[in-house]
């Protein structure tokens, strides 16, 4: 909802003008005027002219120098990420630097590989270094109570695909349930009844997710046949775990995976089997990962958008250091489902992804 300026009858004296003066004569968030003040590319420049409008009406002058003295900023945000080594991070990662460089800003990249204790190795290196903000990816076990102690520490903190603690909190991320309802709501429409989801073995938010897709969904088409295999998240996995289900007595005709690294995994799994990707088992990714479309067959995958989740968590993480008790956001994207030959479908191309937002 958009704020329409409001015109004070008797602007505060010069030398008095306050941002949140500006903001009011504006109609903007005190941020957004702050970042005006920094001349950031993340305002729109009809929201700038007003915002120097109401500058200039109200007599305010900026001094940069004690703005720095003040801020006392690096340009500098630390990454935590669990698993680097899957191709999802890279595009996410990417994303984030796309938007950091914009401002000036670099990122401090660390891998927890999903251990709490090397997460706070590297939370309290980066600390030491005096980064300006955290994206943070929250390892496996993770203690919600990490949240408060970052802002005792006063680090602006962004939560990126999993989160912890209670809201309100910083993220940005996709809709995974929506993403599973999406998989399992197109091969029903196919005719299968035997859908299996491989792939998840922690309680962490975004498995969680997964998982109540999966099992809302297979309510909503009447299948009372599930089957949940809690795996690790590597081809590796996949490949074991699709070999396992395949040697069940009733073999689900139809397997969702946690990621494309998984779904990659099942589809050699099968082919060592002497069975056919999509022909005799129908196998959806989750990612859409560069290499979905390159594989043989080509991946049906549930696109996440790892590129954008980057620019929006990188975004929200500029907008919270620029104004550190403003409401927080949560950005949340739209999941989109790539129809390939790996579910037995011809190819579609749906629409681009969207955004919404969940602040209050």
């Amino acid at each position: 909802m958009t704020r329409q300026p409001r015109h004070s009858t008797s602007p505060p004296r010069q030398g008095s003008v306050t941002l949140q003066d500006i903001a009011a004569h504006a109609g903007v968030s005190r941020s957004t005027v702050s970042l005006v003040l920094r001349e950031s590319p993340l305002v729109a420049e009809r929201t700038r002219e007003r915002v120097r409008a109401s500058i200039k009406t109200l007599g305010y002058v900026y001094n940069r120098g004690a703005a720095a003295l003040r801020s006392s900023r690096t340009q500098t945000l630390g990454l935590v990420v669990y698993d680097i080594a899957n191709p999802f991070f890279g595009a996410m990662v990417a994303g984030i630097d796309a938007a950091l460089n914009r401002e000036n800003y670099v990122s401090f990249l660390a891998n927890s590989e999903d251990s709490s204790t090397r997460q706070q190795r590297f939370l309290e290196r980066m600390r030491e270094h005096r980064v300006d903000g955290l994206l943070l990816c929250p390892a496996e076990g993770t203690d919600p109570g990490l949240i408060d102690t970052l802002q005792r520490w006063n680090m602006p903190c962004v939560q990126v695909l999993r989160h912890i603690g209670e809201p309100p909190f910083d993220y940005a991320g996709t809709d995974f349930e929506q993403g599973v309802r999406l998989a399992v709501d197109h091969l029903a429409e196919m005719g299968h009844t035997r859908i299996a989801f491989i792939g998840g073995e922690a309680e962490h938010s975004a498995t969680r997710a997964r998982w109540q897709g999966y099992f809302a969904a297979m309510a909503d088409h009447g299948l009372t046949r599930t089957r949940c295999l809690r795996t690790g998240l590597t081809r590796r996995a996949g490949f074991a775990a699709i070999q396992a289900l395949m040697a069940e007595p009733q073999p689900p005709s139809a397997v969702i995976c946690h990621n494309d690294l998984m779904a990659f995994g099942a589809m050699l799994g099968l082919k060592r089997l002497g069975l056919a990707p999509g022909v005799d088992c129908a196998v959806i990714g989750t990612d859409d990962v560069e290499e979905a479309a390159l594989s043989d067959p080509a991946l049906t995958s549930v696109a996440t958008h790892p590129f954008a989740i980057g620019e929006e968590a990188a975004r929200l993480a500029l907008r919270r250091i620029a104004d550190p008790d403003g409401a927080r956001e949560q950005v949340v994207l739209t999941p989109q489902l790539r129809v390939r030959e790996s579910c037995g479908a011809e190819t579609r191309h749906p629409a681009p992804y969207h955004a919404r937002s969940l602040t209050p």
